[in-house]
C-alpha cells in the first residue's frame, strides 16, 4: 500500500501548473516564453547546452518512432555528474518530469518527451574511461556509440558482442535502457548478459554503484532491474561492459527457401541438432529484394526466405558444424546453401541484414516496425498467420528478425498519405503482438515498450503484476518524475481497454493515473 499512499499525496498537485510569461533574455535575440524553472536552468548550463527555442526543440520531438511527436519544455545537455545532480534537484523542486535521451534511435517512443517535461540528453557523456584488458572489461559513459567500443579495442583482438542493427549510431546507455540485442545475441546474450556494473543517479539525487568487476555480486540484482527499465528508475552515468576475444574463425551459411514456413521450421531444427550459432537471422522475400537492391549482399532474389547462420570458434569446430548443418538444411527444404568463402563475403552477407530496415524504406512510403518474441517452435505458425492478415488488411509485410531467439521484426508497409492506412497498420501490429502472447511469447524482444506497446502490456500482465511494477517505480522515483507514462500502463488505461484480467476491467485506484 505504500505506493498508493505516495501517489495519493501527490495527486492534487499537477507538475505542469506554473505560470508562463514572456520576458527579454540577454542570451537570446528575441523575447522568449520562460518560467521560474527555465530561468534557474539557464544559470546551470551554458547557452549551447540548453535549448529552449522552438526551432531547436523540434529535432527532439520523437525518437525512431516518428509517428508519435511531442515537444519538450527544454533540452538540457549536461557534461558532468555534478550538472546532472543540479538539474535533477531543480526538477524536483518544480515537480518537472525528466525524459532521458541517448542517440534517439529507439523504436518504441521511449525517449519521446511529454508536454512540460525536460529532455535530458546524455550524448556529451561520450568517453571510454577505462579498458581493462586483463579482466576483459571496459568502463564507458552512456553516450558512447555501441560500435565505438569494439573499434576502441579492435587492436587488442577484442570486441563488444551485442550488435543492434543501429550499432553505428545507437548509444550504449540506450542499449542498457532497452536491453538491446542484435544479430549475435543468440550465442552471446543480450545487453543484460554483457554488462557487470553501472553507476546511476536516482531522481532523488542518490548516486548508486551497482555490480562490480566480477560476474557475481551479493544482494538483490538491481543492475538487472535497471537494464531494460527504459529510463524510468534512474539515469545511467557509467557502464562496465564485458569484452570478448575475437574467435579465430567465423563463417556464415546462407540457406534459401521457397517457403517461409519451411525457413521458420528450419530454425528449430538447427538448435535441436545441438548447435548454437553465433547468429541465426531470417529475412523474407520483401526484405531480401529491398536489402539486395540497397546493399548488394549477393542474396538470391527468387527466394521466399533466407536464413543467415553464423558459426564461430576454432577452425575444426566450425568446419564440423558446417558439415553437419548443410545436409540438415536441405532436409528442411532449403533450395540452396552457400558458405562464405572469406571474411569479406561474411561481412557482405551481414551488411544486407543490418541494412534491411533502411532498405525497406526505399520500397514503401512508410513502414511500422513491430517487435515481439515467440518460442522458436511457433515461428512457422506465426509467419503463416501474419501472411493471412497481410492479405486481409491489404498491407504488405517485410519480415526481418532474430530467428534464433524468436524475436520477430515484421515491418508493416503502408502509406500515411492515404486516409486510414496508419490506423490499419497499428491495428495489424497490435494483433501480431497479441498473437505473440497467445503463443507463449512476449510483446517486445529488444525495442522496449515505450508508449507504442502500452496497450499490449495490458494483455500480457495481470493486475498483481502491474501493481508490483508500479510499486518498484515508486521505490526508485517517489514523485514519479522519470519518464512518466512509459513502459508500464496505468491501471486506468487497462480498465478503459476492458482488460478483464486487470482488476476485472475496473479502476480500483484512480489516483494512479497521473499522466
Amino acid at each position: 500500500m505504500f505506493l498508493f499512499n505516495i501517489i495519493a499525496s501527490l495527486s492534487n498537485h499537477h507538475p505542469f501548473r506554473e505560470w508562463v510569461f514572456y520576458i527579454p533574455n540577454e542570451r537570446y535575440d528575441t523575447p522568449m516564453p520562460t518560467t521560474a524553472f527555465i530561468q534557474q536552468l539557464i544559470k546551470l548550463l551554458p547557452e549551447d547546452r540548453l535549448l529552449i527555442k522552438q526551432e531547436d526543440l523540434t529535432p527532439y520531438e520523437c525518437d525512431g518512432l516518428s509517428v508519435l511527436r511531442e515537444q519538450p519544455l527544454a533540452v538540457a545537455i549536461p557534461e558532468t555528474e555534478a550538472e546532472v545532480l543540479s538539474i535533477l534537484e531543480l526538477c524536483r523542486k518544480h515537480s518537472t518530469p525528466v525524459v532521458t535521451r541517448g542517440a534517439g534511435t529507439g523504436l518504441s517512443g521511449g525517449a519521446r518527451p511529454i508536454a512540460g517535461a525536460l529532455l535530458l540528453s546524455m550524448m556529451r557523456f561520450n568517453r571510454i574511461l577505462e579498458i581493462d584488458e586483463e579482466n576483459l572489461t571496459a568502463v564507458v559513459e552512456p553516450g558512447v556509440r555501441n560500435l565505438a567500443i569494439s573499434e576502441a579495442v579492435a587492436d587488442l583482438g577484442l570486441y563488444y558482442a551485442p550488435d543492434p542493427s543501429s550499432q553505428i549510431a545507437c548509444s550504449i546507455g540506450g542499449n542498457v535502457a532497452e536491453n538491446s540485442g542484435g544479430v549475435h545475441c543468440l550465442k552471446y546474450g543480450l545487453t543484460v548478459h554483457n554488462i557487470v556494473a553501472m553507476k546511476i543517479i536516482t531522481m532523488e539525487g542518490q548516486v548508486l554503484q551497482l555490480g562490480n568487476n566480477t560476474l557475481e555480486s551479493p544482494g538483490y540484482d538491481l543492475m538487472a532491474i535497471l537494464t531494460g527499465s527504459e529510463g524510468m528508475l534512474g539515469i545511467i552515468t557509467e557502464i562496465r561492459v564485458l569484452l570478448r576475444v575475437k574467435p579465430p574463425v567465423a563463417r556464415v551459411m546462407l540457406a534459401a527457401f521457397n517457403d517461409i514456413e519451411k525457413a521458420g521450421d528450419a530454425v528449430s531444427a538447427i538448435i535441436n541438432a545441438g548447435i548454437i550459432p553465433a547468429g541465426l537471422e531470417m529475412m523474407d522475400g520483401y526484405a531480401i529484394k529491398a536489402a539486395e537492391d540497397f546493399a548488394h549482399a549477393g542474396y538470391p532474389l527468387d527466394a521466399a526466405a533466407i536464413l543467415l547462420c553464423e558459426l564461430d570458434g576454432l577452425d575444426a569446430e566450425v568446419s564440423e558444424h558446417i558439415f553437419k548443418l548443410r545436409p540438415l538444411l536441405f532436409e528442411q527444404g532449403a533450395t540452396e546453401v552457400r558458405t562464405s568463402k572469406n571474411d569479406e563475403e561474411r561481412q557482405r552477407f551481414w551488411a544486407g541484414r543490418k541494412a534491411a530496415f533502411p532498405a525497406v524504406g526505399r520500397i514503401s512510403p512508410d513502414y511500422y516496425v513491430m517487435d515481439g518474441t515467440i518460442p522458436r517452435a511457433a515461428l512457422g505458425t506465426v509467419l503463416k498467420q501474419i501472411a493471412n492478415w497481410s492479405e486481409e488488411y491489404g498491407l504488405a509485410v517485410a519480415n526481418v528478425f532474430h530467428a534464433g531467439d524468436g524475436n520477430l521484426h515484421p515491418l508493416i508497409l503502408y502509406d500515411a498519405s492515404k486516409t486510414g492506412e496508419l490506423h490499419k497498420a497499428e491495428e495489424f501490429g497490435i494483433r501480431i503482438l497479441k498473437l505473440c502472447v497467445e503463443q507463449g511469447g512476449t510483446i517486445t524482444g529488444e525495442h522496449g515498450v515505450g508508449v507504442e506497446k502500452l496497450d499490449a502490456m495490458c494483455e500480457q500482465f495481470n493486475s498483481d503484476e502491474l501493481d508490483l511494477f508500479h510499486a518498484l517505480k515508486a521505490a526508485f522515483d517517489p514523485q514519479l518524475l522519470l519518464n512518466p507514462g512509459k513502459a508500464v500502463p496505468s491501471l486506468h488505461r487497462c480498465a478503459e481497454l476492458g482488460a478483464m484480467h486487470v482488476h476485472n476491467g475496473e479502476l480500483p485506484f484512480p489516483e494512479l493515473d497521473r499522466f
